[in-house]
């Protein structure tokens, strides 16, 4: 088996194992990120006859992360903690797969073509920290063209109850407006407080991206998904430069020992992730935005037509601020799903290693 199929395979198992372990917090996250809280100006334009209407103008989840877990828990269950699990692993196994496999295979002609420089007289022999950037986005970019559907059947049931929501608040205002004061009024916001949320699965999220955007829908975000290809590029150098780092160190020692243990990868891939992060966040919000249902924002102000377009209203309406959304929620999920991801995957290589050495050690026995 090839070291690029073994960290392919390794990759997609950590990744599901992380995904599982943080998932929750990944829902609480996408659902910070898609609500609309517009800023104070806003807010003084809506009252003087603007379009922006009250439910959108104060958060629908107050409290810290722990606090909406709980809250989402009492809510809806585990079923709304873990709404879009299974295209989430599916997508994740998916990614991580492709991801490491291709991220490997680019990173053993970086590693020969260094060794050939080397040979040349040109270089240490070691690959530089903008080859380590090239090969993260080219790996990454492939990722994301073969996956994002996926991503986007995610965040449409990850964020599902929050527009069915939404649905309702704006059916109990126009029965308001007009039949104010009737027993019609009454009638109707009875029958509405008594609907139960319409069952949404992953079939009912296909049919329903399909039906608002045909199959271009299934891309939706493809843009800033792609430039946030530099999110695990930044993450990968950060993480190989600070393994080689180690590494080279571990060699000095009496024993001359390079290997690294499992805490130090985890706390390796947590510095990584956190790095990327921070400089990446904007994007991931601008993307979860562009993929939810466009029911979460329902004035023109919150509903968007294209990565410019959301870009330009979420300044103008939320300011700055509005880009890091959920950012305290993210780096917490980000970061823990990472550690675990590198951590897992290093010890599935080590274990795969070690299963085809005593293969091979059996066969050359059998043949003896």
């Amino acid at each position: 088996m090839s070291n690029a199929l073994v960290n392919g395979l390794a990759g997609a198992g950590g990744g599901m194992i992380a995904q599982i372990i943080t998932y929750p917090l990944q829902t609480v996250n996408t659902r910070q990120q898609t609500e609309r809280i517009a800023k104070k100006t806003s807010l003084a334009a809506a009252a003087s006859g603007g379009d922006l209407s009250s439910s959108e103008a104060a958060p629908s989840s107050a409290g810290g992360t722990i606090y909406q877990i709980l809250q989402l828990f009492k809510m809806e269950g585990w079923g709304g903690l873990y709404s879009g699990l299974k295209p989430s692993l599916v997508g994740t196994a998916a990614s991580q797969g492709i991801y490491y496999y291709f991220y490997q295979v680019l990173k053993n002609e970086a590693e020969a073509a260094a060794a050939a420089r080397k040979k040349k007289g040109l270089g240490d022999g070691t690959v530089g920290m903008f080859s380590w950037l090239v090969v993260a986005a080219i790996a990454g970019s492939l990722n994301v063209l073969l996956t994002n559907p996926i991503w986007v059947l995610v965040t449409r049931m990850q964020t599902h109850t929050q527009a069915e929501r939404k649905i309702m608040e704006a059916r109990k205002e126009a029965i308001l407006r007009e039949f104010a004061g009737t027993t019609y009024m009454e009638h109707e916001l009875v029958k509405l407080d008594l609907m139960k949320p319409r069952p949404y699965g992953t079939f009912h999220a296909v049919r329903e991206v399909y039906h608002e955007a045909g199959i271009k829908g299934f891309w939706k975000g493809l843009i800033p998904t792609l430039i946030m290809v530099c999110n695990p590029s930044i993450q990968f150098m950060i993480y190989e430069t600070s393994l080689k780092h180690l590494r080279s160190k571990r060699t000095g020692t009496k024993h001359g020992d390079k290997n690294v243990t499992a805490l130090e990868v985890f706390l390796l891939g947590a510095l990584a992730k956190l790095g990327a992060t921070l400089a990446t966040y904007p994007l991931l919000v601008v993307k979860s935005r562009l993929q939810a249902k466009q029911e979460i924002g329902r004035n023109a102000m919150s509903r968007y037509t294209g990565t410019g377009d959301a870009i330009l209203k979420m300044i103008r309406y939320e300011g700055l601020r509005g880009f890091y959304k959920g950012m305290g929620t993210k780096i917490v999920q980000s970061v823990f799903a990472a550690s675990v991801l590198f951590m897992v995957k290093e010890e599935f290589v080590k274990a795969f290693i070690f299963i085809a050495d005593e293969r091979k050690k059996h066969r050359l026995k059998s043949g003896k």
